[in-house]
């Protein structure tokens, strides 16, 4: 069952691979902002998937961060994450991302709870189409 509350907290070091020069979202050896997005659903999913039943995961859904400041090569970014809202099967976290000088985003991630095998198989249907 998943809560109001439930945090989650991650930790990733800035590599070359995780830069926007590198991801193709820019030309900068700082810390992309798709690598950021990731981190912060990564975190999202990690903090509730203990809570989930047997056969069931999270998809985010929705995705509304900022990303206020840049992170060089080498520095630590973190994030964490706090369950705000549960409506049956959508869960709502506020997430803000730092590094050691401070925030660096922040905002709202939206998951669904679902069924992974239904879930597969509408996916896959597509294949069928």
């Amino acid at each position: 069952m998943i809560d109001v509350g439930i945090k989650g907290k991650n930790t990733r070091n800035v590599t070359e691979d995780l830069t926007a020069s590198s991801v193709g979202s820019g030309t900068l050896r700082v810390f992309a902002t798709p690598a950021m997005i990731a981190l912060v659903e990564e975190t999202a999913y990690l903090s509730i998937a203990p809570h989930l039943s047997e056969g069931q995961s999270s998809v985010g859904t929705r995705l509304d961060v900022s990303h206020s400041s840049a992170t060089p090569v080498g520095m630590d970014v973190v994030c964490e994450t706090e369950v705000v809202e549960v409506d049956r099967r959508r869960v709502v976290f506020k997430v803000v991302v730092s590094d050691a000088a401070g925030e660096i985003g922040s905002g709202v991630h939206e998951r669904f709870i679902v069924d992974d095998v239904r879930f597969m198989e509408k996916a896959e249907s597509k294949l069928r189409s």
